[in-house]
């Protein structure tokens, strides 16, 4: 299973399995990872689940959709390679994906 870093805007890291298929969400909610509320479940409604890709990895992701480039418009700390992770889906080719959580989401 591709291994994804997941940094808080603490400092803190885990490093989890999860599997192809599931969303970086999905995986983060499944480990009780702080800073990924998901409050919508997943629907691309929210913006809780708000994520900063390492400018390593986001030119690696699938392109975002416009509802998600409409959602991120909500988000207060906004950066060039914010996603939500709700609509990142886990490939083999992401093993080793870093994402940190904004300070607003702890």
């Amino acid at each position: 299973m591709p291994k994804i870093t997941y940094i808080t805007h603490a400092g803190a890291s885990a490093t989890i399995e999860v599997a192809t298929g599931m969303t970086v969400m999905r995986g983060a909610v499944a480990q009780g990872l702080p800073g990924i509320d998901a409050d919508c479940g997943g629907s691309c409604a929210c913006a809780t689940c708000h994520v900063i890709v390492a400018e390593a990895w986001f030119n690696r992701l699938k392109a975002p959709e416009q509802i998600e480039t409409d959602m991120l418009d909500f988000v207060v700390e906004r950066h060039p390679t914010s996603r939500l992770s709700c609509q990142i889906e886990v490939t083999p080719e992401l093993d080793g994906l870093v994402v940190h959580t904004p300070l607003t989401q702890h």
